[in-house]
């Protein structure tokens, strides 16, 4: 079964998640602050973190920054702060989805759930050591690999994802509800924005000048569509 890692100060909340989480036979480790926390994710290598924004020595974003510069392991944030913009500052930094306290423990095991098998990378889809090329972007799907101009480009999980489903079906427009059915799930519970932030992300890394997109293209009020020419 997949491993879970909590980084959460509070006991209150801490403890009846990792009963609920062994409950459903996922291996849990646990660290009550920022820097065990960061530490542990980079280490013992879990399949999703559970992370807390407010927490002693580091906290949860600076958490969240730490793991992504080396791990595109998922990140389930845990908020008790409201604002929009603390929302989608997780998103900026990385994380995956984010849960606002309080919550049900089966919302939690839903998003969980969802998460996990958003990881499972469907090799179905592609053939064996396909690579294609389009513009100055060459992308070897096997090893999920994305070079531009010759250099590799770090992709997160799911913007790798994101991509190969939008090279799937390059020149048609993907509906945003495609994309969350593929990407992220049917039963997706969270912020609809999250596809927006990773396109953005995607942008910055591939586009030559992301505030004039010619590589993935925005189709107002339906979807996205992904125009690399005929590929080679």
């Amino acid at each position: 079964m997949p491993t879970v890692l909590l980084i959460e100060d509070d006991r209150l909340i801490a403890e009846p998640i990792a009963r609920a989480l062994k409950l459903q036979n996922y291996t849990v480790l646990t660290a009550t602050n920022g820097a065990a926390g960061l530490e542990m994710a980079l280490t013992a290598q879990p399949d999703l973190v559970i992370l807390d924004i407010m927490l002693p020595e580091i906290n949860g974003w600076d958490v969240c920054k730490g793991i992504r510069h080396k791990s595109v392991v998922p990140i389930l944030m845990l908020t008790a702060l409201s604002e929009e913009i603390d929302r989608v500052l997780g998103l900026e930094l990385g994380a995956d989805d984010y849960l606002s306290k309080p919550f049900s423990t089966r919302e939690l095991m839903a998003r969980i759930k969802a998460l996990l098998r958003r990881v499972e990378f469907d090799t179905a889809r592609t053939a064996q050591n396909e690579q294609i090329e389009f513009a100055d972007i060459m992308i070897d799907l096997n090893r999920r690999q994305i070079f531009k101009s010759g250099k590799e480009v770090a992709l997160r999980f799911k913007e790798f994802e994101l991509l190969s489903l939008l090279l799937l079906k390059a020149g048609d427009v993907v509906t945003r509800a495609e994309i969350f059915d593929k990407v992220w799930g049917t039963d997706w519970l969270g912020d609809m924005r999250t596809l927006d932030v990773h396109i953005r992300w995607l942008r910055e890394k591939l586009e030559d000048d992301p505030s004039d997109p010619r590589l993935i293209q925005t189709v107002r009020g339906v979807g996205y569509r992904l125009v690399t020419g005929k590929p080679t």
